[in-house]
């Protein structure tokens, strides 16, 4: 008898994840969106960070990657700096209520490829043109959208209280921690 047991605790962290209102790592991605301005998706806490908006683009970019490589699309990629990290010259109320609505779209797709899933065999075979698993995708998908809940968090704090000060981050310029690499993880 085939067994799904993994796939439907994955299934349970991905969706505690995006919109659990009693998640024990703090804020869901839902949460932690929900009281997000266009404007204040629209702003940099400085020059060299990713907005809110470009957050969520590249959230929602990584789960259309997972359901096309669950779907067997050999070919799609997001290599480019546009498919990954697209910057909006504006993000007015359409644009952030687009952006938000494309991410749950995004989320209640990869659910339902996944719901569709039989047994957990599959998660063993090596997602295409990668060297890693569906497995790694998967949980990595879960580390990502936490990774990056608590990035919106941070700036939401950071600007909401306006404490955030750019004048002084050539001092790490230097430093193993920022140095050439500040502010260009996902």
């Amino acid at each position: 008898m085939e067994t799904k047991e993994e796939l439907l605790r994955i299934i349970d962290l991905l969706n505690d994840t995006y919109e659990s209102e009693q998640a024990w790592h703090g804020p869901s991605v839902v949460e932690v969106l929900r009281d997000v301005s266009p404007k204040l998706a629209d702003k940099r806490m400085s020059p060299s960070t990713h907005t809110i908006a470009e957050l969520v683009f590249h959230m929602t970019t990584w789960r259309i990657f997972a359901v096309r490589k669950l779907q067997g699309d050999t070919t799609f990629d997001i290599k480019t700096q546009e498919k990954n990290w697209k910057v909006f010259p504006i993000v007015d109320e359409f644009e952030w209520e687009t952006l938000q609505m494309e991410l749950s779209l995004s989320q209640e797709e990869l659910v339902s490829e996944l719901e569709k899933r039989t047994s957990d065999e599959f998660l063993d075979q090596i997602v295409p043109g990668r060297t890693y698993s569906f497995y790694t995708l998967l949980h990595g998908l879960i580390n990502h959208d936490l990774y990056h809940a608590g990035q919106i968090a941070f700036i939401k704090k950071g600007l909401s209280l306006g404490s955030f000060r750019t004048d002084n981050l050539e001092d790490f310029q230097d430093s193993d921690t920022f140095g050439e690499n500040f502010g260009q993880y996902n």
